[in-house]
C-alpha cells in the first residue's frame, strides 16, 4: 500500500509539472527545483544538475529523462515508469485535443497572439534558467573557460551539440587525470 501511494505521488507530481510548463526541459528547471528539491526534498540541486547533464546528452526529451531518473531514485523501476507516465500524460492529452481541431486552431487570431505571448514568457524562463545554471556550475576558472569555449563554438561557429558535449567530457577527464597525477607526485 505504501508503494502504491509513492507511485501515485510520483505520477501526480510529474503530471502537474508536465501540465503547467511550456518550452521544453530547460524552462522546467525552476519548476523542477521548486517541486523536487524545495517542496518534496526528493533530490538535491547537484543531483538535478547531474540528471540534466545526462538527460541532455542522451536521446529523448530532457524533462522526461529527468522524471525517469527521479522516479527511479524514489521507487525503482516502477517509480521510473509512473514518473515518466505522469510527465508525458498532459502532453498526450493536449496534443490529442489539438490534433482533433488543428485545422481551425491555427487560423484563430487570439491563439496566434497567445502563442506569441507564450514564446516571450519561455524566453524569459530560459534566460532565468541559464543564469541559474551558470551560477551553480561555473565555480572555478577552468569552468568559465569551458563555458566560454562551448558558447563560442555553438553561437559563432554553429558546432554540433554532440561535439561540444564530447569535448567537455574529454576535457573533464583530462583535467581529472592531470589532478590525480599531481596529487600522486605530491605524495
Amino acid at each position: 500500500m505504501e508503494m502504491l501511494k509513492k507511485l501515485l505521488e510520483l505520477y501526480f507530481t510529474f503530471f502537474k509539472i508536465g501540465s503547467i510548463t511550456f518550452g521544453g526541459g530547460l524552462t522546467m528547471l525552476p519548476i523542477l527545483e521548486r517541486e523536487l528539491i524545495d517542496s518534496r526534498k526528493w533530490i538535491t540541486s547537484e543531483e538535478l544538475l547531474d540528471y540534466y547533464a545526462i538527460a541532455q546528452s542522451t536521446p529523448g526529451i530532457i524533462a522526461v529523462n529527468v522524471s525517469t531518473f527521479v522516479g527511479h531514485k524514489q521507487a525503482g523501476i516502477p517509480g521510473a515508469i509512473f514518473a515518466t507516465l505522469g510527465m508525458i500524460s498532459p502532453s498526450i492529452i493536449i496534443i490529442t485535443l489539438i490534433a482533433e481541431f488543428i485545422a481551425s486552431f491555427d487560423s484563430i487570431p487570439w491563439v496566434k497572439k497567445a502563442m506569441k505571448g507564450i514564446n516571450v514568457g519561455i524566453a524569459a524562463l530560459l534566460t532565468t534558467t541559464v543564469i541559474s545554471l551558470f551560477r551553480k556550475t561555473v565555480k572555478r576558472w577552468w569552468h568559465f573557460i569551458l563555458y566560454a569555449a562551448a558558447f563560442v563554438s555553438v553561437f559563432f561557429f554553429h558546432a554540433r551539440t554532440i561535439i561540444v558535449i564530447l569535448s567537455a567530457v574529454a576535457f573533464g577527464i583530462v583535467y581529472h587525470l592531470v589532478n590525480l597525477k599531481k596529487q600522486g607526485d605530491a605524495k
